[in-house]
């Protein structure tokens, strides 16, 4: 079952505001940690913001692109560290609706389910009959500390040979896999996200059911609605946006508490000074201009997906693609200003 009394993105976000004090307060926590803590982590769980991405068919929320973007968002104004790990999470359940219903019902359906992965190549699978034999170490894994289960991509092998696709190409597909079969290093240190753990997992020779995997580049989603026309590639950008745009957002009000209390040598309050109020000003009008672009090409993409095209033309993805980009380097320039 969904978490009681959740089914919408405004009971998410209703949820997600009776935490926002407390997000803002152990950030620092969190970088010192390193890492989302596993009562914060439990906390969100009840927000079922974990699962606005999954579908319906394993209880998950299935919101619409702008639903996810805002979300995140929100997250990210008073935590960026814990919207990261919740956007991870999120957009990894995307892969239920490429896996067989059984084996997406297994690893994805629960309200307190989280999950985690890397899409990246980094491990070997080797074909054995109806399993795989997985190796392989993969970095960046975003909050998996506090998952229930892990993907990792690996390439595919058989008979001492690596499969390839019709263009050459290395034939790829991502497993998931109990976390308490992976072992969790230690590597994350870092200057920024500090608060995401986002370390290194590893598995050695474990045995995982074919029906487990799912493949970016040869399977088609199963799932009909239009959350699914979105490329899985599409929607982590979008959710990297969401994260740089709130965190630029919080930084915005941060900045503008303290200007009005810090003084200067005269003894006025940062904010009186024209030389902080323009460049205040500047800052302000980058971030809603690129904050209404962004909001802008998701709507119109998502138009296209819920009409009658079969698919997201590959124009209108690189648009999406283009703003998530610019919108991130934006962001990151008004935190570094």
């Amino acid at each position: 079952m969904a978490v009681a009394g959740i089914n919408t993105a405004a009971d998410v976000l209703s949820a997600i505001a009776t935490l926002t004090d407390e997000l803002g307060t152990r950030a620092s926590e969190m970088e010192e940690a390193r890492r989302l803590p596993a009562d914060l982590a439990q906390k969100l769980t009840k927000t079922d913001a974990f699962q606005i991405l999954a579908p319906k068919t394993v209880d998950g929320l299935e919101l619409t692109a702008r639903e996810f973007a805002e979300i995140v968002e929100t997250l990210a104004r008073p935590n960026a560290s814990a919207a990261w790990c919740v956007m991870i999470a999120a957009t990894t359940t995307l892969s239920a609706a490429y896996m067989a219903p059984d084996a997406a019902t297994e690893i994805f359906k629960g309200p307190s389910r989280i999950t985690g992965g890397v899409v990246a190549p980094m491990g070997k699978a080797v074909i054995d009959g109806d399993y795989y034999r997985v190796s392989g170490r993969w970095q960046w894994g975003s909050g998996s500390a506090n998952c229930q289960w892990l993907g990792g991509g690996c390439t595919l092998w058989e008979n001492g040979e690596m499969k390839r696709l019709p263009d050459g190409s290395p034939d790829t597909r991502m497993v998931f896999f109990p976390a308490d079969q992976a072992t969790l290093h230690d590597t994350w240190h870092v200057m920024g996200l500090k608060g995401t753990g986002s370390g290194d997992f590893e598995v050695k020779d474990i045995r995982v059911p074919k029906t487990r995997s799912i493949s970016l580049l040869t399977d088609k989603p199963h799932e009909t609605g239009p959350l699914y026309k979105f490329p899985i590639f599409g929607l982590l950008a979008l959710g990297v946006a969401a994260v740089a745009l709130g965190n630029a957002g919080g930084a915005l009000s941060s900045l503008k508490t303290l200007a009005g209390l810090r003084k200067g040598a005269s003894g006025k309050p940062m904010a009186a000074r024209s030389t902080v109020q323009a460049a205040y000003a500047k800052m302000e009008a980058e971030y809603r201009a690129v904050r209404s672009y962004l909001f802008g090409e998701i709507d119109r993409v998502w138009a296209i997906a819920t009409g009658e095209a079969g698919s997201i033309p590959l124009e209108a993805r690189g648009d999406l693609r283009l703003v998530c980009t610019h919108t991130t380097r934006i962001c990151a320039e008004i935190c570094r200003n």
